[in-house]
């Protein structure tokens, strides 16, 4: 698996290129930022961009989505919930009064249990409300892209449009605990005392998850 991970934008959001070796297919995961920089780093690893895929909603994990769709032609895929939500007019003008444009709609949508191939790879779409409504992880090859439902010792704020505590805390229990220890976190943002971790050691000094266990 081709796997490049940027810090980009604003609000240092952490986006993800991945890739298949040998059909050289990719997707990019919340391009905010730095977008011709991501788009040169996929032509000069002789990629084929097939998607731009957002954890959620939040326009400091959307805001790139425009440049690179017109950039590289490649679709934006978001949950339903998070693509409904945070185009309401409302939250649209919340989110520009802290100097963030609306996104364009989303190109398709993404559902829980989905498998996105990636040539001879395949990202399972796990649904993890409670940062967002349609805050999703992508799960596979020992890998998962957390967004900010999940932060290397903590866990994302649930006090913007749409967020719920108790609502990531079942999905945390539910949906994430069960992942085997293994597993390679890769969160939305670097908040942590390394960019990445287990899951296994995050069970063990990540208090929200130490909590559940």
């Amino acid at each position: 698996m081709i796997l490049k991970e940027f810090t980009v934008g604003p609000l240092q959001v952490r986006a993800y290129i991945i890739g298949c070796p040998h059909s050289r297919e990719a997707i990019i995961i919340d391009p905010a930022g730095s977008e011709d920089m991501l788009a040169n780093t996929i032509k000069s690893e002789n990629l084929d961009l097939k998607a731009i895929i957002n954890t959620h909603g939040h326009p400091d994990h959307t805001c790139g989505n425009a440049r690179m769709k017109a950039i590289t032609g490649a679709p934006v895929l978001m949950h339903k919930e998070d693509d409904l939500l945070f185009s309401e007019p409302s939250i649209v003008a919340m989110f520009k009064s802290w100097g963030f444009d609306a996104a364009p709609p989303a190109d398709a949508h993404i559902e829980d249990g989905q498998e996105i191939e990636i040539g001879q790879l395949s990202l399972k779409v796990i649904h993890t409300p409670g940062h967002s409504p349609g805050s999703v992880c992508l799960y596979g090859h020992g890998y998962i892209v957390t967004g900010d439902t999940l932060f290397i010792d903590a866990v994302g704020r649930t006090d913007l449009p749409g967020g719920n505590f108790n609502t990531l805390t079942r999905t945390l229990k539910e949906r994430i605990l069960p992942l085997p220890d293994e597993t390679i976190v890769l969160p939305g943002h670097d908040y942590g005392p390394s960019p990445t971790d287990t899951l296994g050691n995050q069970k063990k000094t990540n208090p929200y998850l130490n909590n559940l266990t």
